[in-house]
């Protein structure tokens, strides 16, 4: 069925704004100049939209959402910068998602990612595909979620801190340190497995998610110390998925996350 454009009567938009054709725009939403929306994406009640920001097609903004405004830095001094959104995401209501803090930087959402009511993405971030950020979680400035990451109810992620690729946080918990890929998070930096129902759902074969339990073990629970375990690892594991465990861990600058069973042999 072919869609037209919708605006409600009581809608702000601005003369600047780009539209497509099949944008439907709800009551009392407010569109800023700067604002670019594709094909068939949906504004629900009081949404409003603003900055340098340019959305894909086929996005929904439930009631409430400020989506681009300024960021939260006390350095930021007004000037014009950017937020990408990709493909097919959905946000919740009151979601709120800020803009780049300085000019030719930009914030990032990719595609299919859905945002629960109240999360929120500070300025810088980078979200990757297909991630679910549940409600109330906060991603502080220059975080990232790689894709297919789970950002459970309320959880916390510091500025620069990095979720690796089907990583899982649970609940409640909190991270000032990177969450390696296939990983859970618990508490307050610790590791408590691999997120092995995330790995199945994804399509991972068993002897991929036998291997990435060996290579966890190695990792986290051996004893070692980390730089000498990641040493020994690369020679015994060699699978697609090891490797970007391993290449995570490698380039974390601000340390990984801990699993408390450190020093446990496989069978505890």
């Amino acid at each position: 069925m072919l869609c037209r454009k919708v605006i409600h009567p009581t809608a702000i938009v601005h003369p600047d704004a780009k539209l497509d054709a099949t944008v439907q725009v709800g009551p009392f939403a407010v569109i800023d100049g700067g604002v670019a929306l594709g094909a068939h994406c949906v504004l629900g009640p009081h949404v409003y939209l603003t900055g340098l920001t340019t959305v894909d097609a086929r996005n929904r903004f439930h009631a409430g959402c400020v989506i681009g405004d300024a960021p939260q830095d006390l350095k930021y001094r007004n000037a014009p910068t950017g937020l990408r959104i990709g493909e097919g995401n959905v946000f919740r209501e009151h979601v709120t998602v800020h803009r780049s803090n300085q000019p030719g930087e930009e914030t990032v959402i990719g595609a299919r990612n859905f945002f629960m009511q109240h999360s929120h993405v500070a300025h810088n971030c980078v979200v990757g595909n297909d991630a679910i950020v549940a409600g109330g979680a906060l991603l502080a400035g220059h975080a990232r979620a790689d894709d297919r990451a789970f950002v459970s109810g309320n959880c916390l992620v510091h500025q620069f801190t990095r979720v690796g690729a089907l990583a899982l946080m649970q609940g409640g918990s909190a991270i000032s340190q990177d969450l390696p890929p296939f990983c859970m998070a618990r508490g307050v930096n610790e590791l408590c497995g691999l997120n092995v129902i995330g790995l199945r759902r994804a399509g991972y074969s068993p002897e991929e998610r036998a291997e990435l339990k060996r290579l966890y073990h190695f990792l986290f629970r051996s004893g070692k110390n980390l730089r000498e375990a990641l040493a020994g690892a690369r020679k015994t594991f060699t699978s697609a998925p090891a490797k970007v465990l391993l290449d995570f861990v490698t380039d974390a600058k601000r340390g990984v996350c801990a699993d408390p069973g450190r020093g446990r042999s496989e069978g505890e």
